[in-house]
């Protein structure tokens, strides 16, 4: 995800645009090299013997995250020779996406993405979209959170919405990348409290470490996100949970999910992985195998309770219908929220 300003009055969209497509294509030029060596090396067309996992997103962040544990369950297991992770960060991945999309027969490629890329793509009128792409996998889900320092005098979920409600455009709400899960719950709760979603003042951030800092800072007076992007921050106390995502409890999670307190908002992120188009059916069936094994390895259940992922895997087909159901939920919510 492209880093954003920080001030806490919102830019324009289409400024806001621009310096996510220029960082992004820094960021594509930085990592070129080491793309074509990964994709290049030994076999291009053998994901047995080099396999190449993109993480659309800078490190550290949620896709980076699940990729780098892909590949550790991978390379411990022996499910693939040789496995590298390649970050080609901006524009709430659809600058990996669009590298994806012109990898055309390249089956030792997989791209990790979720339903953030899925509302990048609409809300930013991206050129590039999922319909070329080959579905693999899904792998796993998890909930956002709503937060606020714990010095705030914000201290329930109503309390929020009441000063949120009274002066909108000078409420900095600091989440994800453009279209990203993040902003779709902020822009549904301002849909449930009458709040215009387009005039909420939205500020992306390329991590969840940024935002806990602009949290604490003051930039920003409260934030969605992932839980693990503020969970050492809740811990500490420094950071106050009011509410999470999930459609029912979360029992690792201190917190009343956002239908318990009355606001019909429930969103799941989730992630999973794709391979380009034009792969035969033969790679793109060891690509699907590739991943049902790692799925089903120590390493990955591991991976699992650490960062309270929910295993909610499917593969192929399976994953292709969900794809397009998923794709057709988040078009959905943004025409529905005025973009």
């Amino acid at each position: 995800m492209a880093a954003e300003t920080q001030q806490p009055r919102r830019a324009p969209r289409a400024v806001r645009l621009a310096a996510q497509v220029v960082a992004g294509a820094a960021a594509v030029g930085i990592v070129g090299f080491a793309f074509a060596d990964a994709a290049s090396g030994g076999s291009s067309h053998d994901a047995r013997n080099n396999l190449t996992i993109i993480a659309p997103a800078g490190a550290g962040g949620g896709w980076d995250s699940a990729a780098r544990e892909a590949q550790q369950a991978i390379r411990a297991n022996g499910i693939a020779n040789n496995t590298q992770v390649v970050n080609i960060p901006g524009a709430g991945g659809t600058i990996g996406l669009s590298e994806l999309n012109q990898m055309a027969g390249e089956s030792s490629t997989l791209m990790m993405m979720g339903i953030t890329m899925l509302g990048a793509t609409h809300v930013n009128g991206s050129d590039v979209s999922l319909d070329q792409v080959t579905p693999i996998a899904r792998l796993t889900d998890d909930y956002d959170v709503v937060v606020v320092p714990a010095a705030s005098d914000i201290e329930t979920l109503d309390d929020l919405m009441e000063q949120w409600g009274a002066d909108p455009e000078r409420f900095p709400f600091g989440g994800g990348s453009l279209g990203s899960v993040d902003q779709m719950i902020i822009t549904q709760l301002a849909g449930e409290e009458g709040l215009d979603p387009t005039a909420v003042n939205y500020i992306a951030y390329s991590g969840g470490g940024e935002l806990a800092v602009s949290l604490l800072s003051g930039t920003i007076k409260a934030s969605v996100s992932g839980y693990q992007d503020f969970s050492d921050q809740i811990a500490a106390g420094n950071l106050r949970v009011l509410a999470v995502s999930a459609p029912d409890p979360v029992p690792e999670i201190d917190a009343p999910t956002l239908i318990e307190q009355g606001y019909d908002v429930s969103l799941t992120n989730w992630r999973g992985l794709v391979a380009p188009p034009g792969i035969t059916d033969a790679e793109r069936t060891e690509l699907e195998a590739i991943a049902a094994e790692f799925i089903d390895t120590p390493e990955w259940r591991d991976a699992l309770q650490r960062n309270q992922w929910t295993d909610t895997s499917l593969i192929g087909a399976d994953f292709a219908t969900n794809l397009a159901d998923e794709t057709e939920l988040v078009d959905g919510i943004w025409a529905d929220l005025g973009y």
